[in-house]
This record gives C-alpha cells, structure tokens and sequence, in this order.
C-alpha cells in the first residue's frame, strides 16, 4: 500500500506587510515631501500667484460692503468704484489729468536726478569733493522737504514750479546717498586691479567705479521713483488747478470718496509702472551680476 505525503497547505500571503509586534498596518498614504508640494505650488503661473492676496482683498470689500459693514460714506464699493473710473475715463477728465500729473513727475525726476548724481559723483570720487559737498547734503536732507512748501511758494510763486523743484528735491537726496554708497562700496582689490592693468583715473570711473555702483545707483532709483509719487500729491495740494491730485482735492469737497479712491488706485498702479520699468532695467543692465532670486 503506497502511502502518498502530500505537502501540507501553505497559509496565504498576507496583503500587507505585517506590522511589528504580528499586526497587520493599516492602509498607509505616500508621503509627499514638503519640496514637492512647493513645487506643486510654484507650478502655478507667477502672475495668478501675485493676484491671489488682491483679489481676496477685493471679494472681502464687496462682501463688506454689501453686507453694509462698510457704508458708502466711509468707503465706497468696488463696483461703484469701477462705475466712477470708467465715467471719468469716458469724459477724459481721469487722461488729462494722468498728462499733467505725468509731465511733472518726468520733469523734477530728470532734474532731481541730475542734480544727486552729480553731486553724488563729485563726493564719491574725490576726497576734497567729500569734503565740500556730503556734509552740505547730508545736513539738508535731514530737513523734512514736505516742510519747505511754504518757502518754495513764497520764492517760486503758485505755478508749476513749486511742484517740480518739491519732486526733485524728494529724488536728488535718494539718487545721492545710494549712488554715493555704490562708489564707496566698490572693492579697493579692484582698483589695485585695474591700476595694475594700466588703467588711468578715467578708465578706472569708467570701468571699474560705474559698473560697480550701478546696482547701488538702480536701487535709488526705485526709491526715487517712490518718493516722486509721494511729493507729488504734497505738490498738487499747492493751488493746483489740474492733475490727479486736483480731482482728489474736488472729490474731498463733495465726499467722492469713489473718486478718492479712483485717484489713490491711479497712483497705485503709475508707482507700480514705474517700478517694472526700472526692474527691467536692472535685468537689462546686471546681467553680470547673479543674484539670489528666492527657492
């Protein structure tokens, strides 16, 4: 009689990977690391990212607003916001008055500018210029300049140029004290460099000190550019009979303030502008000078 040995049953493999202690784990989700989500996140296009914190702003003001949270006395709605800047851009009263705010900001940026760069360059590449001019300079920048309105009436009259030399004024003092710093900021290892190639006192301006303080010089910029905006507003309060700053004034007289706060969004977004314009440059213009641009 043949007896047959037939191997016992084999216990099924378990679905998962048994626990420690013999426990069965339960389901477990990946775990995705934290890069990888904020690469999800940056996948997204930049400008939708930039508009998110606005657009929440916007959707909470009219919530606000309808809800009467906010009455229209204190601050008027988005839409009847929107409603009065289209008015105003049909009857061309908001483009004529952007003109003439624009043309005054050129104006006393162009002088302003002119006038802190070139005392900025006097002091920054000479002793003897250091000595005549930083001190002058850093004495009157200490003045509050919104204070000096009543002094440029009394010498320059009500027209436009009490307006201008108040803008230029505001943009000589930052173009001056950043392009000061970009000049003395410039590593003496590349002046011992450039002397040793041969280059004359010229050739090293040109050369070596320009480059060098050109990010310095971009930076006051921007902050000019600010400053601009800002003096203008102090400036159009100086019997102004046209610009942005004139609409504010006539809204304020009849409580607009959906107007007010049409010219305030004007300002908003000439500032912003101007902002992208000098970025560009800066892109344009330092090219050989990588820097850090966030992770």
């Amino acid at each position: 009689m043949t007896i047959s040995h037939a191997p016992p049953d084999l216990p099924a493999a378990p679905d998962k990977d048994p626990a420690p202690g013999g426990l069965t784990s339960p389901g477990l989700e990946p775990i995705v690391p934290a890069s990888v989500r904020r690469a999800r996140l940056r996948s997204a296009p930049r400008w939708l990212r930039r508009t998110v914190g606005p657009l929440l702003l916007l959707a909470l003001w009219q919530v606000f607003s309808a809800t009467g949270v906010l009455h229209p006395d204190v601050l008027a709605s988005p839409g009847t916001i929107a409603r009065a800047g289209a008015d105003l851009i049909a009857d061309g009263t908001l483009p004529a008055a952007m003109g003439v705010s624009l043309q005054r900001v050129a104006v006393g940026l162009v002088l302003g500018g002119v006038v802190g760069t070139a005392l900025a360059l006097v002091s920054g590449l000479s002793r003897l210029g250091e000595d005549l001019v930083d001190a002058t300079v850093q004495m009157l920048r200490t003045v509050p300049w919104v204070g000096l309105i009543p002094l440029f009436i009394i010498w320059l009259g009500i027209g436009e140029a009490p307006k201008v030399a108040l803008i230029a004024l505001g943009v000589a003092f930052h173009l001056y004290l950043n392009v000061y710093a970009g000049i003395r900021g410039v590593d003496a290892q590349l002046i011992e460099a450039g002397e040793s190639l041969g280059l004359n006192r010229w050739g090293l301006v040109r050369h070596v000190v320009l480059p060098g303080a050109l990010p310095g010089a971009m930076t006051g910029l921007r902050y000019s550019l600010a400053t601009a905006w800002l003096a203008l507003v102090f400036g159009e309060s100086i019997n102004a009979d046209a610009g942005i700053g004139f609409l504010m004034n006539q809204a304020r007289e009849f409580f607009r303030t959906d107007v007010i706060v049409v010219c305030l969004v004007v300002y908003a977004f000439l500032g912003l502008t101007a902002d992208v314009i000098v970025r560009t440059l800066e892109r344009l213009l330092l090219q050989w000078r990588p820097t850090f641009t966030g992770q």
